[in-house]
């Protein structure tokens, strides 16, 4: 009869005898400093924009084009310090729940991908082919790509949201958007 063999022990890192944990299990349990360090990241951009900008107008009053970027940017440094804070000290956020949504699934990166395929070719094609084309392009893509096949009614619906968006914007907001070919008909 052999002995019983003992499992090798650990070393523990602390003295309640926990293993070491590894650093991805470290990175995984405190993610969210991630949101964190793009809050302050961006919190940073802003008010490096704001305290550059250029202001060539006539300031009436003590609020003048900077006060809103440079509160904004200070907002965004706070909330990243405080939910870095939060995080160190163990807060987690809690999983959304949703009534149709199964959280054990993973995520469908074919959607993903396909969406962010669509707007970057619009971000592409506005230029060149101008809004209402570039924008019926946008809406027919993401239709497909959320899983709609209805192929005739589709490209319809997409081409009346884009000339409807272009005549909001360019006739009475005053906002011009690129027409593209279809500047002298529009």
């Amino acid at each position: 009869m052999r002995p019983q063999e003992t499992p090798a022990a650990q070393p523990a890192d602390d003295a309640s005898g926990k293993a070491p944990e590894s650093r991805g299990s470290w990175l995984r349990d405190h993610s969210e400093l991630g949101v964190s360090v793009l809050l302050f990241a961006i919190g940073v951009l802003v008010l490096g924009d704001a305290l550059t900008m250029d202001v060539e107008i006539a300031q009436r009053g003590p609020v003048g084009p900077k006060t809103v970027p440079i509160v904004v940017g200070i907002g965004l440094l706070i909330i990243a310090v405080l939910l870095a804070v939060d995080v160190m000290r163990g807060g987690r956020g809690e999983a959304e729940g949703g009534e149709d949504i199964d959280l054990s699934e993973p995520s469908d990166w074919q959607t993903v991908l396909l969406l962010a395929g669509v707007f970057l070719a619009f971000a592409v094609l506005i230029g060149p082919i101008g809004f209402p084309i570039a924008g019926t392009l946008l809406f027919w893509g993401a239709a497909f790509a959320l899983g709609s096949r209805h192929f005739h009614r589709d490209p319809l619906i997409a081409a009346v949201l884009a000339l409807s968006t272009y005549y909001l914007f360019n006739n009475l907001l005053g906002v011009p958007l690129p027409g593209g070919p279809l500047m002298g008909v529009l």
